[in-house]
């Protein structure tokens, strides 16, 4: 390798020129334009992580309001048949007559819908069942 000498290589000239008398009034002309310039307004980083924070509490207050709002909308107000029968069979106060004083006649229209028995079967249920005068009396 040999031994490079900085003296002896030609040198570069750079394209950057600065103009004649640049740097003599330069900090005058800095001053002028630093004075010059209008007033910015300044808004404090406080300021910012304020609204920014109050954002982030409304978008988890919303968030965590979904689910409940959704699951009251959804609940229904009506008996399933389970519910209602499994309550009904746990009262022990509770007797058919109670029952029957409750239906109106749509409830019993409905029930008469519902039950569709043939005399077959009737006089099957009537025949196999030894206390037929508590049936007929009921």
């Amino acid at each position: 390798m040999k031994a490079f000498k900085l003296e002896n290589e030609p040198k570069r000239i750079t394209g950057f020129k600065t103009p004649e008398h640049y740097f003599d009034d330069f900090s005058a002309r800095v001053l002028q334009q630093v004075n010059d310039k209008q007033e910015v307004k300044v808004i404090p980083i406080y300021k910012r992580k304020r609204v920014l924070s109050l954002f982030a509490a409304a978008v988890m207050v919303i968030g965590l309001m979904i689910p409940i709002v959704n699951n009251y909308t959804n609940t229904s107000k009506d008996l399933d048949e389970d519910t209602l029968e499994t309550y009904l069979s746990y009262q022990s106060n509770l007797n058919q007559y109670d029952l029957i004083k409750e239906l109106d006649t749509k409830d019993i229209d409905k029930l008469n819908k519902g039950v569709a028995l043939e005399q077959e079967t009737l006089e099957d249920i009537l025949a196999s069942n030894p206390n037929i005068e508590n049936l007929i009396s009921e």
